[in-house]
Formats: C-alpha cells, structure tokens, sequence
C-alpha cells in the first residue's frame, strides 16, 4: 500500500482491503480507524470505486435489520471516520477525502491506482500482460505480495463484499498461473514448480494450473514427475467433477507418453529456440540495407501489433520509420509493399497517433502516385485500403471545425471524401482479384469509413458478419476476431444482447487461443456496459455495473490504446448522471479527465455550475463530433445542453442527424458505455426546434 499527495485532498491516505481492512498515513503511520462498523464503512465506500453510496443503501448493508437510529449511528460513524483520516482538516471545511455529495457518501482515495492496495494490484496484472516473460514475472511477483490474506478478511459475511471478494480471488489466481506461464517461458521452470504444486492442491479444478505444472516439470527434465502430475490430474477431475480433462492437459498428456516410449528421440526445439536459430540464420545471410530487410521488418511489425499493449506500441512508433526508409529508397512499388503489409486489424474509430496516421496517408498518396502503370493491384488496392484504415475517425483533421463550417449533409472535407473512395476502391479491386486476406483489409477500412451519419448498427453488423465468413472459409485469424468485435459493437446497438454474448465469447476463446490479449480489452469493456443494458429502465449505476466498470477501466492504463483509453473512465461517471435526465454536479468531476470529449461535455458541466451564458458560447464555439464510434452519445450531450440552453439551431441540426438512431441506446453501438435511448435527446431536441 502506497500513499502520495497532500493530506489536504486525501492523497496522502492509503487503504489495505487485501487482508484486514486497514489505512496508514502518508508517512506510513497506522491510522486507527475505529471499531468494526467503523472499518465496515470504509470498506463499502472503497467498494463503491469512488462513487457515492446512499445512506440508506449503508444502513441496510451494515445491519441485517437496522436498529432505530441506524441513520445517526453512520453519521456518527462518518464524523469520527473524517476525524481520524484527516486530523488536520480545519472546523467546518467540507472532507475532500470522505465527502457528503447528494444522499449519501463517497471515499476519494488518490486519483491513482496505488492508494488502494487492491488498485494497484489490479492494475500491476494489466500492466504484466504487456510485457515480456522475463519483465512480466517479477512485476506479478511483487503485486501477488501485496496480498496479506482473503480481500476484506474482516468482512467474510458481507453481502455487499461477495462480488468483490470473488471477483479479486479470482484475479489473484489468474495472476499466479501467469506468474507461472512467464517463469517457464523465460527459462526458470524450476522456480514455478513449488508455488504451483501448492496452488493446484488448493484449487484443484483449475486445469490451468495443472497445465502449466506439468510442463513446468517436463521443462525442468523431470519427464515422470510430469505424467504422474498430469495423471493425478485426471483423477482430481474425474473425482471432484464428474469430468475428463480438457483438450490441453489430454494433448499434453499425449505428448509426455510420447516421450516416454521413445526417449531417444531429440526432444523437438522450442518456439524460443527455433526464433533465436532462425533469426541468427537470417541475419547471416541477408544484407543489412537490402530490401528483403525493410519489407521483412514491416512484416514483422504487423505481428507485433498484436501481440498485446508492449507490441501495439512498439510496431507504432517503428512502423513510421520503416515507411519513411521505404520511400527514401526510391522504390515505389517497395514502399507499396511496405506500407500495405500492416494490415492489423483495427476495432476503434480513433487512432492512438494521430501525426503518424497522418505521415503514413500522405507518404501512401505520394507512393500511389508514383506506382508504375504495370504494378500488381494488389499492392496498389492495399495502399488504397492502408489510407481508409488510418483516416478513420478525425486522424486527418487539421483542427476543430466550428459547427458553422461543416453544415450537416455536407462532407467538406476533401480528406474525407478520399478516404471513403479509397475504402470503396481497395474493396472493389479486392472482389474483383478474389483476395480473401485483401478482402478482409479492405473490409477494415470499409467499416472504419462508415461513420458519416448516426445509426449505421446495422450495416456494420453486416460488414462484421461478412469478415466473419470470409476468415472462416480461408482460415484468416485476425480478420475473425476483428469481425466478432465488430458484431458485438453493433448488436449491443440495435438491443441484440444474446447474439453479442456470442460474438463475445467467442471471440474470447479465440484471443485465448491464439494469444491475441487486446481481444478481451473490448469484450471485457461490453460485458461492462451489458449490465447496464440487461436492466434499461435503470437509470442509476448499479453495483454490478459499478464492479464491471472497475474492472474494465483497470485495463486502460497498460493497453496501448491511447486513442481508445483516454477519457474513458470519467464517460462512464458522467453516464448514470445524465441517463438519470440531471446535470452533472461540477464538484464531482472536477478532477475528470475528459480527454478528447472534452468539447462536448463542457456546456452541460458550465449547466450544471449555472453559468448559462459560458455554455451558449461553448456549444456556439463546440467542434462537430467526431464521426467515429462515439458520435451519437456525443450528439447526444449537445442536444440535451442546446435544449436546456435554449438554442433552437443547435437543436435543430441535433434533431436531424440523431434522427437515424432514434431507436437504438446512445453509444451502445461503441460497445463501452450508454447514456440511455436516443428517443429521449431527440425528443428534448425537437421540442427544443420548436418541432
């Protein structure tokens, strides 16, 4: 547990959940918190992840039947609490630490993860599936030490404790077995063994676990050790669950006895050292400036990307330099190849670099430009689909366009018009030469180009649906997972829950499968926004949604999507606010980070503070929302501060281009986050109009 800041704003305060609840000062110091209920408070405050918890919802979890005076024993509570956490606070200055805000309560650690143990925790194991093994193991080594004893240890009864107690178990276990995975994969075997002998026989039904002892052992040459584990196995499954053992452990099991019968046999390479073998290979035999070189890096690059947080950020900031060496060298067609082979699948309408989006696009319309007449189509329809998948969202804008300047109907923007002819180009040449990996490219930019008006759900069902297809009939990973993304976007838009929990989960088990860990960023972030859905009279955040929401924002900080990650944790404050119809309370977010929705937030916080005038201009000065994934739940805050504002035009032009979506959830088709039906903005606009 770590404490930072000032006392003042309660920074400098640090909690333990991962074992007794406990809290110690910036200076490390214990800080008596009080007796049971005391500590009982904190704990369903810091379950709240800094959201407020009605007092009547604190009475009922703390007392089974709630004693008369229930109310005043937890403002007692709380008055003794903000005594002992800020003993410095002057009489009569509000508590920033564990403040009152509308009916109830709510605890403000430090914005960071590390004021809460289980935070930090947390984020440690997100930031671990970024990194490499030999990186990975040690920073899950020190989060796994964090731990001293069950989360809320003092709280085993706790109704309100269950999800989160079991939710965090369940993370902890996952972050041994990784622990395990990136100790063998990096070469000590020998170190997993003990740790994992002693997991498996406390959680026996795990075959992950099973799994990685087994091999841990084979990888340590202890060949019988290994059979016996994976026959002890067998038996712990059959015995406790009725069941045989997956398909890993019979594979492995398969080939232990293989080596068993024929132990002469030199035991096949590893990945690591037919990698190492090869590379020195190659490095031997092809010239350092030669071209093979250039067009071998970019190949490699496009693997990288997908690897998870680590490699995405590594291909990015290398793949413009390999673009710029290719077009240094005179070579059109070679430049082509190199820009046109980084065909990663992309998911999210805003890219994470805008500037190096923008040099790739212009340095692919110089190289089409100088392409021979002879030269393959296929290099020329991979450079057309390269330019339509980085000019997604606003990647080219060169500024805010006021609202004045792009009057709606009307894509003036020439950037614009281009990338959705290249898009319409790359598919047609794709088509006509019955390229499937091309085709499924060209599906990429086709989709990240269909965003000039609200209410397209359906028809990017459609495009996810046919790359679905298309990489089953030729065996095309990427473009799969990519279509299965896409499908749980746009079926979480038009209300189709069950056929999203299928894209879903199925395109969990292949990110599983395949290693492909960016995948379960943007399911994890559905399932969070699913609560919110599989309830849509609710208007408020419930624990449930609270709890998914935590865990998908814990994410963020590690996936090396900036593009995708910023902003996003204060959005999904900000939406039970205003699907409850209020305004958002400036005090409560004056710490928020809004990132690049910034502009469209603004004039319903400047509401909600009463400076009515700086809201009118804000929203006379406001850019036009991005045509991107997150379009619709941006037009939907303008709406709704252009009606409360009183501004008719504004309104007005709302009111069109809401008008296509008027049956969906706002921003549900993004997959993240909803501000409730489309149907209520709309209706506040029209009336707004005067219509």
């Amino acid at each position: 547990m770590t404490t930072t800041g000032s006392p003042a704003s309660g920074a400098a305060v640090g909690f333990g959940v991962l074992g007794p609840v406990e809290c110690r000062d910036g200076a490390g110091r214990p800080v008596r918190l009080g007796g049971p209920r005391h500590r009982e408070v904190v704990a369903r405050l810091l379950v709240a992840r800094r959201r407020v918890v009605p007092v009547d919802r604190l009475v009922a979890d703390l007392w089974e039947e709630p004693p008369p005076g229930a109310t005043g024993a937890v403002r007692t509570f709380v008055a003794e609490l903000r005594r002992a956490l800020e003993p410095g606070r002057r009489p009569r200055t509000p508590s920033r630490l564990l403040a009152t805000e509308g009916p109830g309560y709510v605890l403000r650690p430090d914005p960071g993860a590390d004021a809460v143990d289980a935070w930090h925790f947390e984020a440690e194991v997100a930031r671990a599936a970024g990194l490499a093994p030999a990186e990975a193991a040690p920073v899950l080594d020190a989060a796994l030490a964090t731990w001293r004893g069950p989360a809320y240890a003092d709280f085993p009864g706790a109704r309100w404790a269950h999800a989160e107690r079991a939710r965090l178990a369940e993370l902890r276990l996952h972050a041994v077995e990784r622990r395990a995975d990136a100790l063998i994969r990096s070469g000590a075997p020998r170190e997993a063994v003990w740790d994992l002998d002693a997991h498996v026989a406390e959680h026996p039904w795990r075959e992950d676990g099973w799994h990685l002892l087994a091999t841990a052992l084979l990888r340590s040459g202890r060949q019988g050790d290994a059979l016996g584990v994976l026959r002890r196995a067998r038996q712990v499954l059959a015995d406790q669950l009725g069941a045989d053992p997956g398909p890993g452990l019979a594979r492995l099991e398969r080939e232990v006895l293989r080596q068993a019968d024929h132990p002469d046999e030199a035991a096949p390479a590893t990945g690591d050292e037919v990698w190492s073998s090869a590379a020195a290979a190659y490095e031997g035999s092809v010239p350092a400036r030669s071209p093979a070189r250039l067009e071998a890096t970019a190949s490699l690059l496009r693997e990288l990307a997908v690897t998870g947080a680590g490699g995405l950020g590594a291909a990015r900031r290398h793949r413009a330099a390999a673009v710029a060496a290719a077009e240094r060298t005179g070579d059109a067609e070679l430049a082509a190849r190199v820009i046109g082979v980084y065909d990663v699948p992309a998911v999210w309408t805003r890219v994470d670099d805008p500037d190096a989006a923008r040099t790739v696009v212009r340095t692919a319309e110089r190289v089409l430009a100088r392409l021979p007449g002879d030269a393959p189509e296929t290099v020329r329809a991979r450079l057309l689909a390269s330019v339509a998948v980085e000019s997604r969202g606003d990647a080219l804008a060169e500024g805010a366009l006021p609202r004045a300047a792009d009057p709606p109907g009307r894509a003036r923007e020439p950037w614009r018009r281009r990338a959705r002819q290249a898009a319409d180009e790359a598919e047609s040449a794709a088509r006509r030469l019955h390229d499937a990996p091309l085709l499924a490219f060209a599906l990429n930019g086709t989709f990240l180009q269909s965003f000039a008006h609200c209410g397209q759900a359906a028809r990017r069902d459609a495009i996810g649906a046919e790359l679905v297809r298309l990489a089953r009939t030729h065996g095309l990973l990427g473009p799969e997972v990519l279509g299965r993304l896409i499908r749980v976007q746009a079926l979480a838009g038009l209300g189709d829950l069950p056929g999203a929990d299928h894209q879903a989960t199925t395109a969990d088990h292949l990110a599983d499968r395949y290693e492909r860990p960016l995948a379960r960023i943007f399911t994890t972030w559905y399932r969070a926004l699913r609560t919110t859905l599989a309830t849509p009279a609710a208007t408020e955040a419930t624990e449930a949604t609270e709890a998914a929401y935590a865990e998908a924002i814990a994410l963020l900080p590690t996936c090396g999507m900036p593009g995708f990650a910023t902003g996003l944790p204060a959005l999904t404050r900000l939406a039970p606010v205003v699907r409850a119809g209020a305004l958002p309370a400036p005090e409560a977010f004056a710490e928020a980070d809004w990132g690049p929705y910034a502009p469209w937030v603004r004039p319903l916080l400047l509401l909600g503070d009463n400076r009515p005038d700086e809201a009118r201009e804000a929203l006379r000065t406001a850019p036009r929302p991005p045509h991107d994934l997150m379009a619709e739940p941006m037009w939907c805050l303008l709406a709704r501060a252009a009606a409360l504002a009183d501004d008719p035009v504004l309104s007005a032009r709302a009111a069109v281009v809401l008008g296509p979506a008027e049956g969906q959830q706002a921003g549900a088709a993004s997959g993240l986050l909803t501000f409730g039906p489309v149907a209520t903005y709309l209706a506040e606009a029209r009336e707004a109009a005067g219509g």
